[in-house]
């Protein structure tokens, strides 16, 4: 018994049908029509997930787009404060440096004291933590009030 590799086995199809013609048809579908039907799926299936890459792509880059003009409207309306707001951004960058090699220096000097006790890891954090955290904050803003104008990329177009 030769099995056709063009059809589909009658094993996996159901008769709803009283009509012993209908039956056949339905039953020798052509595996090339099948290809191109579930191709055209396929194609309608990625042509909807691009549409909504392209929204999402849009509302993430609109509040970007909106504080990057903010931002060059502020810096053309004070150019002065953008200039000092560079000069103290690379000033603070060595202050931040110089803060992360002493914080870098008291972990390894205390490295079996800070595994062991908790009371010594909790003022060790409470010593360092806010400081950095705050740091990092202010050379955060002042790096970007003071940052060349530069226009964002136009990743939804």
């Amino acid at each position: 018994m030769s099995i056709d590799q063009r059809h589909f086995s009658p094993i996996f199809s159901i008769d709803v049908t009283a009509d012993q013609g209908a039956e056949q048809q339905s039953s020798q579908i052509d595996a090339n029509e099948l290809l191109v039907m579930l191709l055209k799926q396929l194609v309608e299936g990625q042509k909807k997930e691009i549409a909504l890459l392209q929204e999402m792509a849009s509302h993430i880059s609109g509040p970007h787009k909106a504080r990057h003009q903010e931002l060059m409207k502020w810096k053309e309306a004070h150019p002065e404060l953008a200039d000092s707001c560079r000069g103290a951004t690379s000033l603070l960058e060595k202050v931040q440096e110089q803060f992360l090699c002493n914080l870098t220096t008291e972990i390894a000097d205390s490295d079996e004291t800070l595994v062991d006790s908790d009371f010594m890891l909790n003022e060790f954090i409470d010593r360092f933590g806010p400081r950095l955290h705050h740091l990092n904050g202010l050379l955060q803003v002042l790096s970007q009030l003071g940052s060349v104008a530069n226009p964002p990329a136009n990743a939804a177009e």
